[in-house]
């Protein structure tokens, strides 16, 4: 648990660092990134040494806090520079369930052209939309992503290159999410799904989805 004083202090720090860092450079000064940074390596550590996916993602969840008063002063600053810090908790809080945080820090990421670290071997764009689209497809109705989220993320992302499976994945989850209450939508979804992937499994939804509005329109 980070103290109100400590929480003050790092939050100050990292906008000043930030603020005197050159975009997409280092900083000149940087004593505070260095300690987070080292913070986040002993962090990586511990959870490289659990094999469960389930208990890492408990214990990212877990040690998130200790970063937001760094975040909340680098997103204050705005100024772009380089932060593997920000971008790692971006994927953690996607790991951790944290929808809102995780886009709050892709708009960051996605608008100054951040790199994610080397491990990650993808872009911010298609890292987060493939990851939020798998979590919704694979959950079930407690642990649903919300319809909003993946709405965003679909805005959010939607003039930045990325894989067309991947982004067939994201209107899938839409689609899928929607069929219960909005079925014209969702089979708009489907559709714009199948469009980028002709193999992204969902055919038998968009001939369900057909059947039912036929029904509703036929004459009595």
């Amino acid at each position: 648990m980070v103290s109100p004083a400590k929480r003050h202090f790092m939050k100050v720090t990292a906008y000043q660092e930030s603020t005197a860092a050159t975009a997409n450079s280092t900083r000149p000064d940087a004593g505070q990134y260095e300690l987070i940074l080292a913070q986040l390596y002993e962090h990586r550590r511990q959870l490289k040494a659990i094999q469960s996916i389930q208990g890492k993602c408990q214990l990212k969840a877990q040690l998130l806090p200790e970063y937001e008063p760094y975040i909340e002063g680098v997103l204050e600053a705005d100024s772009g520079s380089t932060d593997d810090v920000l971008t790692t908790v971006m994927i953690w809080r996607i790991d951790a369930g944290d929808w809102d945080g995780a886009l709050q820090l892709a708009t960051y990421t996605l608008k100054h052209q951040l790199t994610l670290p080397d491990r990650y071997q993808r872009t911010t764009a298609c890292l987060i939309t493939e990851e939020i689209a798998e979590a919704a497809l694979k959950a079930d109705a407690e642990n649903a992503v919300p319809i909003a989220i993946l709405q965003q993320l679909a805005t959010l992302t939607e003039g930045e290159d990325m894989p067309d499976e991947v982004r067939a994945k994201l209107h899938k989850a839409i689609g899928l999410t929607l069929m219960e209450t909005e079925p014209q939508q969702a089979l708009n979804s489907l559709k714009l799904a199948l469009n980028y992937h002709d193999r992204v499994g969902v055919k038998k939804e968009i001939e369900r989805i057909e059947r039912q509005l036929k029904k509703q329109t036929a004459p009595a």
